[in-house]
């Protein structure tokens, strides 16, 4: 409890005391007492009552999240210039009176939903797009009203800073706002530019009234049903094509894969038959030089062909038939003796 609470209470306490006392002096007088034997005490409890009362009346305790206009009679414009700061102050009893208003933030909220906003049942801002589609705006409007403003906005608005000011301008701007923006963009691609444009525009009226924005939160969008079911079967319908693209993206690349694979293959075969052609190449020419080799050598030696040959025979060969112009290599009668005992 603060000091002008405590005063104010005490100034009820010393009025009862007062009532009290009157009653306790009356009483004794009706017994036979005098009233000059009681009159020091009632008069000294109207004399607390009436000082409790008029500093009761005097004393003000501005709470730090709040300042106070002062309406004053002493004044020619009927209300002090300047706004009474947090703390315990002091204004001329029964001559002046305090309106105190908050400066922490406060929160308005316009919402189709039941239990959302400030007022119940639907308090959506029903507006129009460029294309003429209807739409449903939830909004929020985070404020605060500007220290160095209270006294001009008592004066313009007193209390009805909500009503009469926040509440229908936020409708009027959101309506204009939504009127240059089609309703396909407000759904896909330029929600926030909207939700920009009204921040800024409310923005500057607040301010021209003591008012500080500090957010404005565009809660939710709504569309007809109408609207809606055709929005929906869009986006199905381009689902749709995105998947069919990705269908046809996937089996060209499958495609692709196959023919990088048969190209491989082709080219694997043709390195294959190259090779093969090139050793078949190599051994021809091979081939080619140990003939002609044999060639040079049977030029010079001309028994090399017959010592070839017999090299050739098996090792169980006895008996062979020459032809009979055919010279023999070996003289075979005197090879069958050499193992003879006769």
């Amino acid at each position: 409890m603060n000091v002008a609470n405590l005063v104010s209470v005490l100034a009820s306490i010393s009025w009862l005391l007062l009532i009290g006392s009157i009653l306790y002096a009356g009483a004794n007088v009706a017994r036979g007492g005098t009233v000059k034997s009681f009159a020091s005490l009632v008069l000294g409890t109207l004399a607390l009552a009436l000082v409790l009362s008029t500093v009761s009346q005097g004393l003000v305790f501005i709470q730090p999240e709040a300042r106070a206009v002062v309406i004053s009679a002493l004044q020619q414009t009927g209300i002090r210039s300047q706004v009474l700061q947090p703390g315990l102050r002091f204004v001329t009893p029964f001559f002046e009176d305090v309106i105190v208003y908050p400066i922490a933030k406060q929160t308005y909220t316009m919402s189709g939903g039941v239990a959302e906003g400030q007022l119940s049942g639907d308090d959506s801002i029903v507006a129009r797009t460029l294309d003429g589609q209807e739409v449903r705006i939830d909004a929020s409007v985070i404020f605060a009203i500007d220290p160095t403003e209270v006294v001009n906005l008592h004066i313009e608005w007193q209390n009805r800073y909500i009503d009469g000011l926040i509440r229908p301008q936020l409708r009027g701007i959101a309506r204009d706002s939504a009127a240059r923006f089609g309703a396909q963009e407000i759904y896909s691609v330029r929600r926030d530019e909207l939700s920009t444009e009204i921040e800024d525009a409310l923005r500057i009226v607040l301010e021209k009234n003591g008012l500080r924005l500090d957010n404005f939160i565009l809660r939710n969008i709504s569309f007809t049903t109408e609207y809606s079911a055709v929005i929906e079967q869009k986006q199905i319908a381009e689902q749709e094509v995105q998947r069919l693209a990705f269908v046809v993206q996937q089996r060209i690349q499958e495609a692709e894969q196959l023919r990088q694979k048969s190209q491989g293959e082709a080219d694997a075969a043709v390195i294959a038959s190259e090779g093969k052609a090139k050793a078949v190449l190599i051994e021809a020419n091979a081939q080619a030089e140990a003939l002609r080799m044999l060639g040079e050598a049977l030029k010079t030696s001309p028994d090399l062909l017959q010592y070839t040959y017999v090299q050739e025979l098996a090792e169980d060969v006895k008996v062979m038939l020459l032809p009979a112009n055919s010279p023999y290599l070996f003289n075979l009668p005197e090879l069958e003796g050499l193992g003879g005992t006769d």
